[in-house]
C-alpha cells in the first residue's frame, strides 16, 4: 500500500483541481438532480440508492483508485443487518454506497441536512438523521432506526461518530450495538483500508491508494439485552480492529524489502 506523501506532489494537486474536483462535481450535481426528481413518484427512497450507487461507482472511478472487496459472502448471509464500520475520510461514503449492492438506509449527522443537495438527498431518501448535541433527539431518531430494521430495510452507521484524524480507531459509541438488539438482528463488522491515505481529513487533494473493504462474520444478537450492549460494541470494534492489522500486514510486509533495496551495498576497492 503506498502511503500518502508529505508535501503532496505538484502533479497530483494539479490533477486534482483541474481533472478529479470538476468530474466528481458533475457526476454529483447530475445524481442529485435525478435522484430528486425520482423522489417526486418514488417515496421509498430505492430509484434514489440505485442512482446513489452510480454516483459512488462514478467517484471512485473519477478518484482512480482500484476497490477490493474481502468476504463479501457476509453481505448475503442475513437480509436485515446493522452494517458497522471505521470512518477514515468523506470518500469512505462512496466506498460504502459503491461496494455494498443492497439497499440500506444511513444513520448521519443532522448538521448534514441544511447543507444544499447532500441535504436535500438525505430528506428526500429516508435516509435517518442523528442530533449528537440533544439526547433527547437523538433516542427519538433510534427510534425511527428500530421501526426501519423492524421493516426489513439494513441500517448502516460509523460508530466512531466522525472521522479519524490519524487513521487509527477512535472510542466506538454505543449506537450500532443498541440497534442491534432492540431490533434482535446482527450486527456485520466492515474495515475500510486506503481511503484515509486517498483523503484524510482537512486535506483537500486525492493521492492513488489500492482502496480494501473487509467484511466480517455478522455477530448476531439473537437472546441479547441492553445489558450486553457495552460488550457487543466492543466485539464490534475488537473485529475491525483485527481486519484492519490483516490489511495494513501486506504493506509493513513489504516496507522492510523496501528498506532493504534502499540500502548501499559494500565499498569495493578498485
Amino acid at each position: 500500500m503506498k502511503r500518502r506523501p508529505d508535501p503532496m506532489p505538484r502533479t497530483h494537486r494539479w490533477r486534482t483541481n483541474v481533472i478529479q474536483v470538476p468530474m466528481m462535481a458533475a457526476s454529483t450535481i447530475v445524481c442529485g438532480s435525478l435522484s430528486l426528481l425520482s423522489s417526486l413518484f418514488d417515496r421509498s427512497g430505492r430509484v434514489q440508492h440505485r442512482i446513489a450507487h452510480i454516483w459512488a461507482r462514478s467517484l471512485l472511478w473519477c478518484s482512480g483508485c482500484p476497490l477490493t472487496v474481502n468476504g463479501a459472502e457476509n453481505l448475503r448471509k442475513y437480509p436485515v443487518v446493522v452494517f458497522a464500520a471505521n470512518h477514515t475520510s468523506y470518500m469512505d461514503t462512496p466506498v460504502v454506497f459503491g461496494a455494498l449492492d443492497c439497499q440500506f438506509r444511513i444513520l448521519a449527522m443532522k448538521k448534514l441536512w441544511p447543507v444544499p443537495i447532500i441535504g436535500w438527498w438525505l430528506n428526500r431518501s429516508g435516509q435517518i438523521p442523528i442530533d449528537m448535541t440533544n439526547p433527547g433527539a437523538t433516542l427519538s431518531s433510534l427510534g425511527a432506526a428500530i421501526k426501519a430494521l423492524r421493516a426489513g430495510m439494513p441500517l448502516f452507521i460509523f460508530p466512531e461518530g466522525g472521522r479519524t484524524t490519524d487513521g487509527a480507531l477512535q472510542p466506538f459509541l454505543s449506537g450500532a450495538a443498541f440497534l442491534a438488539i432492540r431490533a434482535q438482528v446482527p450486527v456485520v463488522p466492515i474495515a475500510l483500508s486506503g481511503v484515509f491515505d486517498l483523503l484524510p481529513p482537512h486535506t483537500r487533494h486525492f493521492y492513488p491508494s489500492a482502496l480494501t473493504m473487509s467484511v466480517g462474520e455478522p455477530i448476531v444478537t439473537v437472546g441479547m439485552n441492553l445489558r450486553q450492549m457495552d460488550d457487543l460494541t466492543e466485539r464490534v470494534k475488537g473485529a475491525i480492529a483485527a481486519m484492519m492489522e490483516e490489511q495494513a500486514e501486506p504493506a509493513l510486509a513489504e516496507a522492510p524489502m523496501a528498506l532493504a533495496s534502499s540500502e548501499p551495498g559494500p565499498a569495493v576497492d578498485v
